[in-house]
């Protein structure tokens, strides 16, 4: 009933192959090509070794268009680079003016060929147009962003025959490519590039994940270097900002890249010296180390070559990590939870005991009785809701630390329709939501000590129910209930700093679109939130999701009976804790779920 985490999904499972994916095993072909014979769907491949290279066949002499369509569409599906094996089943002006590029369409199964294709009867004719069909899962869009997608999908190709050398080729295509989700996930991965948060205060710059999925066996490497220098995805772009120069890029010709023996990577870039200060070349670095470490966990520096060779700047991990705030190289000294007798007590992260002590200060004493907690990140305040919901206090880590003054009130008519479980981001701010479905709202309250500001959240499509607030303090994850249904949503938070407005979370997006319950979730990664909850008709399961959406692939921890709070932090060497009907549970790194406290409730790490 455990689950080993170590290689699981918090670990991403493209770290596990990144060196597999440099010096790879090539066979020729994915599937036979029939000559003859009948029509069939063209299935996803099975999922494969992932050092292994996967090559198309180019068509057979004399193909009919049925085999040809088989054909090209087994061809994007393999790891041609340039898609050069494809394009020999187009004429030569589809060849030049498709791009592939432009999109990728992943289908449940794979994509079928509908049975008008066959020539049949038609036996002189010199045209033939091809329908195919299948259910969207998903696309991937020309910056690579990922997003879920439902529905048909239902597109024509058009096949004509030379009337010099009689074969037959595809001569009207859309653009992009499709495949089956199975061949998705053996062809690409998701990869974390980085930027920075905008607008936030002086101080160390904060690291802003934004996943995109790229192809794993075609040069990922220097196709992530090229990404993060194109700037973030539209929908992280309105809050993060990038420290290279507009129209940066690798030099001519560049391909290939890889860390060498040393562990360090060299990046030829298009810029002069004179275009670059100091300050900026080590954030340009930094992006690109944060980035790269992804594919190339044992990546220690990074070089930035100007035009000419001149080197603009080097940068090692451990300056890297103290250039900018990182959540998940920010490892907490400590979990908090609430224990039977209504302290607010922690235990040290790399603890491998169930003792606990009260914290220092007025939640440490036990005359509080508390329904949620949150710690700020820097461990020096905690903010508390009472145990009927009603109100929010913030008070330090501190031996005189006292409780201050209600910052948020709520007038629900039961606990569960007041306020939710508090949130802390790396500025410093604090947000709740009050549940009361006569006046619900998001709040925030700038450092914990400002007067609580409402926040618009247009288009909210529901009530909220539960809030957790990304480290990065740009994204922001809510639970949001309508018609008896509970999602996951993520938002984009806006900040008017030289308006003195308060910020607002726009553009909503779901990140577990197939769960209809969601009864609890937490950030567990820079990009990624642990999610409890359960599918149409289904039981309560765990399962890690991406902010775009995209289920990683790899396992779940193991089942928890009555799952009530999950806490996990954004470096994932801290273990997951649980409160369930076993009381406050953990899950070290490679062992099964073990108990802590049997009469604790609301565990919480910084956050």
């Amino acid at each position: 009933m455990g689950a080993d985490r170590e290689g699981g999904a918090r670990r991403k499972s493209w770290r596990a192959a990144a060196y597999t994916a440099l010096g790879v095993v090539l066979l020729a072909g994915c599937a036979s090509m029939p000559d003859s014979g009948d029509l069939r769907d063209v299935e996803s491949t099975p999922r494969q070794d992932t050092g292994v290279r996967v090559f198309a066949m180019p068509p057979s002499e004399d193909a009919k268009p049925g085999v040809i369509m088989q054909g090209f569409l087994e061809a994007l599906t393999s790891d041609d680079p340039a898609y050069d094996t494809a394009r020999k089943y187009l004429t030569d002006d589809a060849a030049r003016t498709w791009r592939p590029e432009e999109s990728t369409t992943v289908l449940a199964n794979g994509p079928s060929i509908e049975t008008d294709c066959r020539q049949g009867s038609r036996e002189t004719a010199k045209s033939v147009t091809c329908v195919l069909s299948g259910t969207q899962v998903a696309t991937v869009d020309s910056e690579q962003a990922y997003e879920p997608a439902a529905g048909t999908y239902r597109k024509k190709v058009h096949l004509s025959q030379d009337s010099k050398t009689g074969q037959w080729r595809i001569d009207e295509l859309p653009d992009g490519v499709v495949m089956g989700k199975s061949d998705f996930q053996r062809n690409y991965t998701s990869v974390d590039k980085y930027y920075f948060a905008s607008g936030t205060a002086a101080g160390e710059p904060v690291a802003v994940a934004d996943p995109v999925f790229v192809r794993s066996k075609v040069d990922a490497m220097t196709q992530m270097i090229r990404s993060v220098l194109e700037g973030p995805s539209e929908w992280l772009g309105p809050v993060v900002r990038s420290s290279f120069p507009t129209g940066t890029a690798l030099q001519k010709g560049v391909s290939g890249l890889a860390p060498d023996d040393q562990n360090r990577l060299t990046v030829p870039l298009n810029l002069k010296e004179s275009r670059v200060s100091a300050s900026k070349c080590t954030e340009m670095a930094t992006q690109l180390l944060f980035t790269l470490r992804n594919l190339a966990p044992t990546l220690e520096s990074v070089e930035l070559q100007g035009t000419g060779g001149h080197r603009l700047c080097d940068l090692t991990e451990q300056r890297a990590e103290s250039a900018a705030w990182h959540g998940s190289t920010k490892r907490p000294e400590y979990l908090y939870y609430v224990d039977g007798k209504h302290r607010l007590v922690r235990m040290p992260t790399g603890s491998t005991g169930t003792g606990s002590v009260q914290v220092p200060g007025a939640l440490g004493e036990g005359d509080k009785t508390l329904q949620s907690v949150a710690v700020s990140r820097d461990e020096r305040s905690v903010a508390a809701v009472d145990d009927y919901g009603a109100t929010l206090r913030v008070t330090s880590l501190t031996a005189d630390g006292s409780l201050g003054n209600a910052l948020v009130t709520s007038k629900g008519p039961t606990p569960a329709d007041r306020l939710t479980t508090p949130s802390w981001d790396a500025r410093g701010d604090l947000w709740v939501a009050d549940r009361d479905p006569q006046a619900t709202g998001l709040y925030v309250v700038e450092h914990g000590v400002a007067k609580a500001e409402k926040v618009t959240v247009p288009s909210l499509p529901g009530r909220i129910k539960d809030v957790r607030v990304a480290a990065d303090g740009v994204r922001i994850a809510l639970v949001v209930e309508k018609d008896g249904k509970q999602s996951l949503q993520i938002g984009r938070i806006e900040r008017e700093d030289r308006t003195g407005e308060a910020p607002s979370v726009v553009e909503l997006r779901p990140a577990a679109p197939d769960l209809e319950q969601v009864s609890a979730m937490t950030w567990a990664g820079d990009s990624q939130l642990l999610v409890v909850g359960q599918e149409q008709g289904g039981v309560q399961q765990m399962r890690y999701v991406q902010v775009d959406g995209a289920t990683l692939d790899g396992p779940a921890p193991g089942a928890l009976p009555g799952v009530k709070a999950i806490a996990a932090s954004e470096d994932d060497r801290v273990p997951l804790v649980a409160y369930s009907d076993d009381g406050i549970v953990r899950l070290p790194t490679g062992t099964q779920w073990q108990k802590v406290d049997k009469d604790g409730t609301a565990p919480v790490y910084p956050g």
